[in-house]
């Protein structure tokens, strides 16, 4: 893949290429999907609008610890791809990057759902960037987390 590959029409179906395509192949096991882009501010710009990304986890048994609920280290690994496609959303395009700091803070468990990662771009930079995730309860859309997160542009 090209070292920067941007796009003014960087949408979905780029993302979900990138998603196959660059992410290792037990990131790929998790079973996410790219559900929405957000990189054109709406036309009533609200102040605090931000670019990002909504991904989902789908469940699966195999992402369970003991007791049926999903396991924080399969939560942490969607909100860090989640946030990773929001900032390629808001670059546009492909740029290689690695994460450096991500703080997560569980709020609840989550058992037999699928997980919606809702990734925001609070700065993008030219060396760095850094961003929050929420992770919600596909089923009842009650916060599971939020994550706090940097990463290091390449």
């Amino acid at each position: 893949m090209q070292q920067q590959q941007t796009s003014a029409s960087f949408g979905i179906d780029e993302a979900r290429r990138v998603l196959t395509d660059v992410f290792a192949p037990w990131v790929q096991d998790l079973g996410l999907s790219v559900e929405a882009i957000d990189h054109e501010p709406p036309k009533d710009t609200a102040s605090d609008w931000q670019p990002g990304a909504i991904q989902r986890m789908a469940f699966s048994e195999r992402l369970c610890r003991h007791g049926g609920v999903v396991c924080g280290q399969a939560l942490m690994a969607l909100a860090d791809t989640a946030m990773v496609i929001a900032i390629l959303a808001a670059n546009r395009g492909y740029r290689p990057m690695t994460t450096v700091d991500q703080t997560t803070h569980f709020m609840r468990a989550v058992a037999s759902s699928d997980v919606l990662a809702d990734a925001r771009v609070v700065r993008l930079g030219r060396t760095m960037s850094f961003g929050r995730v929420t992770l919600l309860g596909a089923t009842d859309n009650k916060q599971v987390a939020m994550v706090s997160s940097a990463f290091a542009m390449l």
